[in-house]
C-alpha cells in the first residue's frame, strides 16, 4: 500500500484521505441509520416547520417529521441505488467493451451501433420515461438507471482494450498459443482495471444524482426516504417562500454534492495509483 501512496504528493494524500473519511462516514450512517436516527423519520414528532433546536437539530418539515432523521435514513436509499445501478452498468460495460474491443469485426460493429443508438437518446428523458412506465420500489429505479447508464463507459473501456491487445507482450503471448479467455482474464482486465475503478466511482456519483433528480420530479417511490424525496416534498410545499429552506433544502443538497465529489476524487486518485508506469522509450 505504501508503494502506491508514495506516488501521491502531500496535497493529493490529504484529498484522498478526506474523501475516504467522507465516504466512510456516509456508509457508516447508512448502515447504522436505525441506531443513529434520533426519531423514526415517518413519525410526527413535533409541530410543523419547527426551527432547528437542541431537540431537533435540523428542525421539522411541513407535517412535523424530524428532518435530520429523514436525512440519515435517506442516505440508505441514495447509496443503495447508487451502488446497485453502478454494478449493473459497469458489468454490462466491461462485457461489451471486451467483446467489441478484443474480437472486433462484426461483433464490434454490432455492439458499437447499439451503443451509439443509446448515446443518441438523451439520458435523463429516457430514464424519466422508463421510470413513469415501470414505477415501483427502489430496486426498479436502480435497474432502470443501471441498464441505461453503460454506453459512455463502453466507449472508454473499448478504447483501452484495443490499446492493450495491440501491445507487443500481448501479441507474443497470443503467438505462443494462449487462449483468448486466459489473455482477457490475466492481462486485459488487469490493464484496464484502473479505468474500471474510476468509471465505477463516476457511475455511482451519477446514479445518486439521477435518483435524486427522479425523486425531485416526483418519479421516485413517495413512501421511501431519500435525499431526492426530501427535496421533492420541500419544493412541493413552497419552502422557498419561508426561511425553512435553510434547514430543509440545504442539508440534503449538501449531502448529495459532498458525497458525489468524494466519489469522483476517490476514483480519480485510485486510477492514478493503480495505473501502470508509463514505458520510457
Amino acid at each position: 500500500m505504501r508503494q502506491y501512496l508514495s506516488k501521491l504528493n502531500k496535497f493529493e494524500k490529504r484529498v484522498f484521505a478526506v474523501s475516504l473519511v467522507i465516504l466512510g462516514g456516509f456508509l457508516f450512517v447508512a448502515i447504522f441509520a436505525n441506531k443513529l436516527s434520533p426519531y423514526n423519520p415517518y413519525d410526527r414528532v413535533a409541530i410543523p416547520f419547527l426551527k432547528p433546536s437542541g431537540e431537533h437539530i435540523l428542525g421539522t418539515n411541513d407535517i412535523g417529521q424530524d428532518i435530520l432523521s429523514e436525512l440519515i435514513y435517506g442516505s440508505r436509499i441514495s447509496l443503495l441505488i447508487g451502488f446497485i445501478s453502478s454494478v449493473i452498468a459497469i458489468g454490462i460495460a466491461i462485457v461489451l467493451s471486451i467483446l467489441s474491443g478484443y474480437y472486433g469485426e462484426k461483433i464490434e460493429d454490432t455492439i458499437m451501433r447499439i451503443t451509439d443508438f443509446f448515446l443518441v437518446i438523451p439520458f435523463l428523458p429516457l430514464v424519466i420515461l422508463l421510470s413513469v412506465y415501470f414505477r415501483g420500489n427502489y430496486i426498479s429505479i436502480a435497474l432502470i438507471i443501471g441498464f441505461t447508464y453503460w454506453p459512455g463507459t463502453v466507449r472508454i473501456l473499448r478504447s483501452q482494450v484495443i490499446k492493450v491487445k495491440n501491445k507487443d507482450y500481448i501479441l507474443n503471448i497470443k503467438s505462443m498459443g494462449a487462449s483468448d479467455y486466459y489473455i482477457i482474464r490475466k492481462y486485459i482486465i488487469r490493464e484496464i482495471f484502473p479505468t474500471i475503478v474510476y468509471r465505477f466511482m463516476f457511475l455511482v456519483k451519477g446514479s445518486i444524482i439521477t435518483e435524486s433528480s427522479l425523486s425531485f420530479l416526483g418519479l421516485g417511490n413517495p413512501t421511501l426516504k431519500s435525499w431526492g424525496s426530501i427535496l421533492y416534498y420541500a419544493q412541493n410545499r413552497n419552502v422557498f417562500l419561508t426561511s425553512a429552506w435553510l434547514w430543509w433544502i440545504v442539508p440534503a443538497g449538501l449531502c448529495i454534492c459532498v458525497l458525489s465529489i468524494s466519489f469522483v476524487l476517490i476514483g480519480y486518485t485510485v486510477e492514478n495509483l493503480l495505473a501502470p508506469k508509463k514505458e520510457v522509450a
